[in-house]
C-alpha cells in the first residue's frame, strides 16, 4: 500500500465569512480524526462575502496556527471555486466534513450529502455536531452585529475579530 493510499483525508468546505468559533471547533474535532484535513474556503460571490477570499484565508490560515503545533501533517487552507466534491477530489480527501447545528442543518446537508453521493460515491461525508454553546453561531448573525457596534468577541477568535473590525470601520 502506498502512502497516499493510507492517509485519511478529510475537506472541511464552506465561505467562512468569518470564520467563528463554532467553526474552530469542528476544525479542532475533524482534525482528530483524519491524518490531514484540508479547509477549502469557497469564493461563493452570490453570497456576497464582507471578507474577499484572500483575507478569509489569511484570517483561517492565522488562527488555525495553534492547532498546527505537533502535527505530522499540518492543516490546509486553500480557495476554491465550483462543486465541492470537485474541491475534495483535486486534494485527495476521502471524506467531505460538515457541521450541524440545528436539524434545519441536517435536512440542507442531508440533500447534499445524496447529490455529492450520486456525483462521486468514492468520497464519504463525516457530519459533526456542534457543541453546546456554538449551536447558535452564525456568519451571518455576526457580521449584522459586528455591523452594529456589538461585541463579537465570543464568536469569532481574535485574528478574526480584529479583521472583521478593521474591515467595517476602516
Amino acid at each position: 500500500m502506498t502512502e497516499a493510499t493510507t492517509i485519511r483525508t478529510g475537506f472541511y468546505p464552506g465561505t467562512f465569512d468569518p470564520v467563528t468559533s463554532g467553526h474552530m471547533d469542528i476544525i479542532e474535532r475533524a482534525a482528530a480524526l483524519v491524518d490531514r484535513l484540508v479547509i477549502g474556503v469557497a469564493e461563493n460571490r452570490d453570497k456576497h462575502p464582507l471578507l474577499p477570499l484572500e483575507e478569509r484565508l489569511l484570517c483561517l490560515r492565522t488562527d488555525i496556527e495553534p492547532l498546527n503545533a505537533g502535527r505530522a501533517i499540518p492543516i490546509t487552507v486553500v480557495g476554491f471555486t465550483g462543486l465541492v466534491v470537485h474541491a475534495a477530489r483535486t486534494h485527495g480527501a476521502h471524506a467531505i466534513i460538515r457541521g450541524l447545528r440545528a436539524v434545519a442543518d441536517f435536512e440542507y446537508e442531508n440533500q447534499m450529502f445524496g447529490m455529492n453521493q450520486h456525483m462521486a460515491p468514492d468520497i464519504d461525508a463525516l457530519f459533526l455536531m456542534a457543541r453546546e454553546g456554538h449551536q447558535y453561531i452564525s456568519s451571518r448573525l455576526i457580521k449584522e452585529i459586528a455591523r452594529l457596534d456589538g461585541d463579537i468577541s465570543g464568536f469569532v477568535p481574535p485574528f478574526t475579530r480584529r479583521h472583521i473590525l478593521g474591515r467595517l470601520r476602516g
